[in-house]
């Protein structure tokens, strides 16, 4: 079997597995059975004449191989659906992006550059969705997405050790914050001492991100007296005197009522970096306007 006789369903399954990451999302996704989507991927080694993926405990991994067919995938499948919008009448997307973002970065960030966008460059169409820094670089891989705003920590590697590289843009950097009740003790001045946040009852995230609402350098065992996946739902805990967590200095502007975000001062510096991802190669003229209203609107955010 020639790879010139690869179906169109099969480079649309391993695309789907490339970007979620497992068997079993990409069937869930793609209303298949897990039997279904191994059948077509293996169809499709079997075209390749080579493994497309490394099957590991945690998942899956594209081999080199399989990172040459996603790219050439991604746009195969794109000018199949130009072509069957096209055909049915409607208006060409050239002008349409595809975002994703991680979680606190919808809250404030992303609506306030896409309003501004509309105002500024209404022709320009984004789409976007939210996802874990992982999901939303493997959709940057399986070329589902064409920017990703992700967060960074120290010390600031690559996102991912995928070949090539992922061009970065960062947007700004500021501290890690706190996020008080305001008739809590600590929300009496403009900023917080790192010593002040001993003893106190946190509110955290959920499953591998428990940690997150947490602050980072507490030489404690942190008291959790709640778990939530949600940043809004941390934050009402906060505003209804449950605890304090974590939060980025963008979410001060969205804040509940009753809630004041504060720098931690003393101790290391927590610094957070926001920033947009793409694969490498000409950024569109669409795409590099996205960038530019998301850069505006995060430098705003802390003006």
């Amino acid at each position: 079997m020639d790879f010139t006789d690869a179906s169109l369903t099969a480079l649309r399954v391993f695309r789907e597995v490339a970007e979620r990451g497992t068997l079993t999302a990409a069937a869930a996704a793609l209303g298949y059975t897990q039997s279904a989507v191994s059948r077509q991927i293996a169809a499709l080694e079997r075209a390749a004449g080579a493994p497309l993926l490394e099957r590991r405990h945690d998942g899956v991994r594209l081999t080199p191989a399989g990172r040459v067919v996603v790219r050439r995938a991604a746009s195969v499948i794109d000018q199949i659906d130009a072509t069957a919008r096209e055909l049915a009448g409607l208006p060409d997307e050239h002008a349409v992006v595809r975002l994703g973002w991680f979680a606190s970065a919808g809250a404030g960030l992303v609506p306030r550059a896409l309003a501004a966008l509309r105002e500024t460059h209404p022709a320009i169409s984004v789409v976007s969705r939210e996802g874990s820094t992982p999901a939303l670089v493997r959709a940057l891989r399986a070329g589902t997405l064409d920017l990703a705003v992700i967060a960074a920590a120290p010390p600031f590697r690559p996102p991912d050790s995928e070949t090539p590289a992922l061009v970065v843009r960062t947007l700004v950097e500021r501290g890690l914050c706190v996020a008080v009740p305001a008739a809590h003790p600590l929300a009496r001045g403009e900023f917080v001492d790192i010593t002040d946040l001993h003893g106190q009852r946190w509110i955290a995230g959920t499953g591998d991100d428990r940690v997150m609402g947490v602050w980072p350098g507490l030489d404690e065992r942190p008291e959790i007296a709640h778990t939530a996946r949600d940043w809004l739902a941390k934050l009402q805990l906060v505003s209804a005197g449950c605890g304090i967590t974590t939060a980025p200095a963008s979410l001060a502007p969205v804040a509940p009522a009753g809630v004041r975000v504060l720098p931690v001062h003393g101790g290391p510096a927590e610094q957070r970096r926001l920033q947009v991802a793409r694969l490498p190669g000409p950024q569109p003229e669409a795409a590099r306007r996205v960038v530019e209203a998301l850069r505006v609107a995060a430098v705003e955010a802390g003006s």
